[in-house]
């Protein structure tokens, strides 16, 4: 029967009309480069238009203005966590890596809060505690607001929730699909990346100069910057030559500009202009942000270097279950090397 809703198309129309792709999806290295060619296409203008302001306004804050604010505020964290693990993962029935999340947590949640441990004292200062609910946990130097340490529970658990959904569901396309197939091919997952290392080097030394010839601020060094830049770098220098391939680049893509926003949101509009919490400005880089109350640039970075490590970490660890072997074999010998061992005996 004829369906006169219908119009039949010829092959060769669609040939026409509908022409197949002549390219294929990008490698690994081109997806990391478009990655950083949209963060750049949105950091420069931003930073220009922000530079611009030569005279940032002023804003008056009485103590009271935002009673347990950065307590409320842990829900840009807690809402994203819900809603995924509630109602985006079952609805589709997806299975998230269990086991890969858990170690990946397991290992930087600990990390995170030693920020805060070691690092506190030097960093970052809590000049309004109206803002918390006023209960303090212990940190090398002096005490911090127990909000902090919630703070960096709920911000690795969202990046990673958020990447894996991503991942698995709304950009699944992009993902591999042999995981297991691929995972027992590889060579070790531990393989130095000399770029990562270069990168780095120059990026500290440059801050270092920077901060002692051209800052305002030239006493101290940059420590904040260099423990992000190698914070970031040791993941990358270790284990990107392996997991880059493995990498949903636009799922990372997509989870760096949510989290930059919910960051932008939280420091710039409220935790600074509020007094949640601030920076040591002799620990800082020494370019800070006058239009968003002097905001230092380490601000923004934090979250990219978190998403970037958070991810390739993971994919490691997933890599190493998917394989279904010792992390010792997986990590420092390479299945590629077992399976031939095994061959010549």
């Amino acid at each position: 029967m004829h369906n006169s809703g219908q119009v039949a198309v010829s092959p060769q129309e669609k040939k026409r009309f509908f022409p197949p792709r002549t390219h294929g999806y990008p490698s690994a290295a081109v997806s990391a480069g478009i990655v950083l060619g949209i963060l750049a296409m949105m950091i420069i203008p931003a930073a220009i238009a922000l530079h611009s302001v030569r005279t940032p306004a002023t804003l008056e804050v009485q103590p009271d203005a935002s009673p347990h604010g950065y307590t409320w505020s842990l829900l840009l964290f807690i809402v994203p966590i819900v809603v995924i693990t509630v109602w985006f993962l079952p609805i589709e029935e997806l299975q998230i890596p269990k086991r890969a999340f858990g170690w990946t947590i397991g290992i930087l949640v600990p990390i995170g809060c030693l920020l805060d441990v070691i690092f506190a004292q030097w960093f970052f200062l809590y000049p309004n505690p109206q803002a918390t609910i006023g209960v303090l946990a212990p940190a090398f130097g002096h005490w911090v607001p127990i909000e902090e340490y919630f703070f960096y529970v709920t911000g690795f658990i969202t990046v990673l929730l958020l990447y894996v959904w991503l991942s698995e569901y709304w950009l699944a396309a992009y993902t591999v699909v042999d995981y297991r197939g691929k995972a027992l091919a590889l060579p070790k997952l531990l393989k130095f990346h000399p770029v990562s290392l270069v990168v780095g080097v120059v990026l500290i030394v440059a801050a270092v100069a920077y901060k002692k010839w051209f800052s305002d601020v030239h006493d101290g060094l940059p420590g904040y910057f260099i423990v992000l830049v190698i914070g970031g770098l040791i993941p990358s220098m270790s284990l990107y030559r392996v997991t880059r391939k493995f990498i949903n680049w636009r799922a990372l893509s997509l989870t760096m500009f949510f989290i930059l926003l919910v960051s932008m949101l939280w420091e710039a509009t409220l935790a600074l202009p509020y007094g949640w919490w601030n920076y040591q400005h002799r620990a800082m880089l020494g370019v800070f942000i006058g239009a968003w109350s002097d905001l230092p640039l380490e601000a923004v970075l934090v979250w990219l270097a978190v998403t970037y490590g958070t991810v390739i970490l993971f994919e490691a660890v997933k890599i190493w279950q998917a394989s279904g072997q010792r992390a010792r074999q997986v990590f420092l010998v390479g299945s590629a090397e077992k399976t031939l061992n095994h061959q010549r005996r």
